[in-house]
């Protein structure tokens, strides 16, 4: 579907997983500023980290940044939604920083849905982490080079550090110390251990006891935490275990039993199954894949082939039973023929008329193509119903004036002048029914085609195919379809003599 414009945006940059909390803050500090600049910005507020809580697994590597934009009015002239996002990209500009410019709610649901939160990702599916990595910065440095691409970033799924305690056993026992001892030093005085409550009327707040941070802040300082043996002897903990800096995964993901790591990309206003075209055929010409390694495209592109299928069902049963009811409105095959063979000439309209608004292909617009299709092949049976009539009407007059009728009508049997008289006469009979039909629809889709505000975009294209379509199905049904009935008559007449 068309982006919907909710009015405001939401900055989701990705960074690396070894960024610490101070360079976060810091980050966060500065974009929020450069955000705010920009005159169009009403008010900033971002986020970085997490609360305690299981539903919320952001990393210090996602910041959300909430831009809460002024109404339009007060937007400079020729701004718009678009031009806004190339200006916050030109402006925020960091290294190691990757730009997401998103709308708030819609990323949040297609987060819950399929875990992307850029238009376009990649789930890459493998037996080793390591290789999932080396192949998402492979991709990282491929897809820039397909047109509209505004971003990539590939997970980093080994790029976090952690600090390992090695406890040399032997150490520890010469010092009478076992593991689990050396685990409670460690666990209360690094981790933090809750040693009692406050209570303060009905809340209760639980409180907590560890070292100071300059304690614990580096693997020098870990290493000089005292510690006192059974013996009393006073050590530090580096004399009965190995502190280190490792590097190891930020998050380890899983898909059908399988470890993934996720690319996410972000697109301009680009279609989104041709881009994602054009990027299957770039990496499947210059990726090459190890064995046991996949890849899936996920993201809004997974919705795309959702529509796709469900639409690749809906359209023939729409038409089997269009042509259903068009056999049981005439009980002629020819008929039903005669209308399904003219209607594509009432898309005309609809394609000129997208091309000219620079619309996509989308679901929106599929909807409007089936609604148009059956309002088409509405006034088309109004046509044709009265263009039988005078016709049979004709052949009864000529029947009762002694005239020989063929057992097919048509201009040879009756005599041509007269077929098109009447042919011309039950048209123009149903020139005002059909006007009204179609004026009634434009005129009625004229506000919601130039509608503007939350929402439009979807309705626009919706109400596009059938504004365009209504105009050439006129030209259809009042000139067109008169005349393919008149060849009919006058090919099947001859093919009967």
């Amino acid at each position: 579907m068309p982006e919907l414009d909710e009015g405001d945006l939401m900055y989701m940059p990705t960074t690396y997983p070894s960024i610490s909390i101070g360079k976060a803050r810091e980050l966060l500090q500065q974009t929020d500023k450069l955000i705010k600049t920009v005159p169009e910005v009403e008010s900033v507020f971002g986020k970085v980290g997490r609360a305690d809580t299981a539903t919320d697994p952001a990393p210090l590597t996602m910041i959300e940044t909430f831009i809460q934009l002024k109404p339009k009015s007060q937007w400079r002239e020729g701004m718009t939604t678009e031009k806004l996002k190339q200006t916050f990209n030109q402006l925020v500009d960091f290294p190691g920083v990757t730009n997401a410019w998103v709308m708030p709610i819609k990323t949040r649901i297609d987060m819950l849905a399929t875990g992307i939160k850029t238009p376009v990702g990649i789930k890459i599916a493998g037996p080793e982490l390591d290789g999932i990595e080396e192949i998402g910065k492979q991709i990282e440095q491929l897809l820039p080079n397909v047109p509209h691409t505004t971003s990539v970033y590939a997970e980093r799924v080994v790029g976090g550090r952690y600090v390992y305690l090695d406890i040399d056993r032997t150490s520890s026992a010469r010092y009478g110390l076992n593991i689990d001892d050396v685990h409670a030093l460690v666990g209360t005085a690094i981790g933090g251990r809750t040693i009692t409550q406050s209570v303060e009327g009905r809340e209760r707040y639980p409180v907590s006891l560890r070292f100071p941070q300059h304690y614990r802040d580096t693997p020098e300082a870990l290493s000089l935490i005292p510690l006192v043996t059974p013996s009393g002897v006073h050590i530090t903990l580096g004399e009965v275990a190995n502190v280190r800096i490792a590097q190891g995964p930020a998050g380890i993901k899983s898909e059908n039993a399988r470890l993934n790591g996720w690319v996410f990309i972000d697109i301009d206003d680009s279609d989104l199954g041709g881009y994602v075209d054009k990027a299957k055929t770039y990496l499947d010409e210059n990726l090459a894949l190890p064995a046991g390694y996949s890849l899936s495209w996920a993201g809004q592109f997974a919705y795309l082939e959702r529509a796709k299928a469900k639409l690749s069902v809906v359209i023939p049963v729409t038409l089997a039973i269009i042509c259903l009811l068009l056999y049981l409105a005439f009980n002629r095959l020819k008929d039903v023929a005669l209308i399904l063979a003219t209607l594509p000439l009432a898309l005309v309209g609809s394609i000129w008329l997208l091309y000219g608004l620079n619309f996509n292909m989308s679901v929106a617009v599929g909807v409007g193509f089936i609604a148009l299709a059956g309002v088409a092949v509405e006034i088309g049976v109004i046509m044709l119903v009265y263009l039988n009539q005078q016709v049979s009407d004709l052949a009864m007059s000529a029947d009762r004036t002694g005239n020989t009728i063929s057992s097919t009508i048509g201009p040879s049997a009756i005599g041509d002048k007269d077929v098109k008289k009447a042919i011309i006469h039950g048209a123009t009979m149903r020139l005002r029914p059909v006007l009204m039909t179609s004026f009634s629809i434009i005129i009625g889709l004229l506000p919601v085609l130039y509608a503007t505000g939350t929402g439009s975009e979807v309705m626009q294209r919706i109400a596009a195919p059938m504004v365009g379509g209504m105009l050439s199905a006129l030209v259809l049904t009042l000139i067109v379809l008169p005349t393919a009935f008149y060849l009919s008559l006058g090919g099947k007449s001859k093919g009967s003599q």
